[in-house]
This record gives structure tokens, C-alpha cells and sequence, in this order.
């Protein structure tokens, strides 16, 4: 199992921070965010994907996954008029198209919030010509489109293995898949590991982040009130070796350093005790 470092906690420092930790913390890879101030998708194009491609040759470190910011203002493809919804696509197929400059194997969606008067007829036919319309696109510059599912506290649109199963009947590509972050199963009381069983091939990557009911918190590994030292036992008896994020957020932006070394040591202190 690959360890990736997520950038959004470094928001508030140098993106070279980043590259510097990932490759003396022990990462494997980069999960890039793509806002301001490191990799919004259109100062990337304007130039900044040259400093990007320059610290993962510098470093030696790759950018595995590219994660753009779209869940809230001013991109969000699930709610408000169709020339919004268009806005979000083009700037979604932007950063697609910088995904690839960059070297990255995926870009990752999440439907967001539909707002309350939306029904499920009207989600699903939004949600699915939308993901459709990236997945054209996924598939014309050669990087996998993978979709996640959040937590109720995030989204009414998409929050489950059952949600994947569906969309994944709509749409018939290799170039969309799925992932598990581990929070919106647990907060919902939904076996995390149904989603290798329900997803299976599609199954793609993983967020590895701890938690707690009620919230949406992502707290750092072995801090909440996740098993997560038996789940990674788990995956290790169905022998994933996949890719997993720790998906440290803005919660430790005071210190991302410091408990991105910790969040590392952690997972792998699991991973060995589980064999890996």
C-alpha cells in the first residue's frame, strides 16, 4: 500500500514545504489540492505547472493525485443554474488537462451539496450527464476520473458503496472509478470494507484519515475513534496495494509539518504491525 501526503493543510505555506516532507517523512507520493496559493487549475496553466513539474523531478516525488478544490464557492457542479453547472465542468476539464501536464494517475471529484429542494430524480440527472461529461474527457487525455463518496454533513448528493453501485450502472468506463475516504462510512455506520465487495475492480484508492460519530472531523490516525488499526490488518488479509492518502486537512494547518511526520509514523507503525 502506497502513502500519499495531502497538500491542503500546507495551504499557508511554501508548496515546496510539501515536496521537502513528503520525501523525508517516508511518503510515497503526492496527493496535490488544486486552490490558491499552490495549484489552482488556471494560474497553472498560466505557468505555475513548470514549478510543480520542477519540484517532482527536484524531489523525486510524484504527484499521484490531483485534487481540485470544487466542493464550495465559486465551483460546485450540483447546484444552481445550468451555466453554473457548465462553469464547473469546464474548469473540472481544465483541471484534467493539468493533471496530465503534471503526471498524475487521477483527478478526484466529489458531488457536493444539491441544495434542499433538490429531489433524487433531479440529483442523479445532474450528477450523472455531469460525471459522464468528465469522463469524455477523462478518457480523451488518459487520467482516471475517480469519485467520492462524503458524509451527510457534507453532501446529499452521493455518501455511499450503494451510490458507486449505481453510478457505476449509469456510466460505463474504465476511466472512472471509486474510492473509500473513511470517514463518511463510519459516520454513518456503514462497514467500510463493503466497499471493496461492492466496488470491486472500481475500487481505486483510499483517504486513510481517523474520526468520530457526529462529525465529519478528520482527526490524525490513531487519534479517534476509528479501528483503524484492524482495518489496515484488513486490508492487508485482502491484499490491497493500492494507493491510500492520509488526508490530514485544515484541522492541524497551524503545524502541517509536524503532524504530517506524525500521521505518517502512525500509518506506518500500523502497516507493520498488519505484515505490510
Amino acid at each position: 500500500m502506497k502513502l500519499g501526503l495531502f497538500t491542503s493543510g500546507y495551504q499557508r505555506n511554501p508548496l515546496e514545504h510539501c515536496f521537502i516532507d513528503a520525501k523525508r517523512f517516508g511518503y510515497d507520493y503526492i496527493e496535490l489540492w488544486g486552490a490558491r496559493p499552490h495549484a489552482f487549475a488556471p494560474d497553472l496553466k498560466s505557468g505555475d505547472i513548470n514549478e510543480v513539474k520542477r519540484l517532482i523531478e527536484k524531489y523525486e516525488m510524484p504527484v499521484r493525485g490531483y485534487t481540485p478544490e470544487h466542493n464550495a464557492y465559486p465551483y460546485n457542479f450540483m447546484i444552481g443554474s445550468e451555466s453554473q453547472r457548465e462553469d464547473a465542468v469546464n474548469y473540472l476539464k481544465l483541471n484534467l488537462d493539468m493533471a496530465k501536464k503534471m503526471g498524475a494517475d487521477f483527478m478526484l471529484v466529489s458531488p457536493a451539496n444539491s441544495g434542499y429542494l433538490a429531489t433524487y430524480d433531479e440529483i442523479w440527472s445532474r450528477m450523472t450527464r455531469t460525471l459522464r461529461e468528465l469522463t469524455d474527457h477523462a478518457e480523451k487525455v488518459g487520467v482516471k476520473l475517480v469519485v467520492e463518496a462524503l458524509t451527510p454533513y457534507e453532501s446529499n448528493t452521493f455518501k455511499s458503496a450503494n451510490d458507486f453501485v449505481e453510478l457505476f450502472k449509469r456510466i460505463n468506463s474504465p476511466y472512472i472509478v471509486g474510492m473509500c475516504d473513511l470517514v463518511p462510512p463510519f459516520v454513518q455506520h456503514e462497514s467500510i470494507m463493503a466497499y471493496f465487495d461492492k466496488l470491486g475492480e472500481k475500487m481505486y484508492h483510499l483517504h486513510i484519515i481517523d474520526g468520530e460519530q457526529g462529525t465529519d472531523s478528520h482527526i490524525m490516525p490513531g487519534e479517534g475513534a476509528l479501528p483503524l488499526q484492524e482495518l489496515i490488518c484488513e486490508l492487508k488479509e485482502i491484499d490491497y496495494r493500492g494507493t491510500a492518502t492520509i488526508e490530514l486537512v485544515t484541522a492541524y494547518i497551524n503545524e502541517p509539518r509536524m503532524y504530517a511526520r506524525r500521521a505518517v509514523n502512525n500509518v506506518r507503525e500500523m502497516m507493520q504491525k498488519a505484515g505490510y
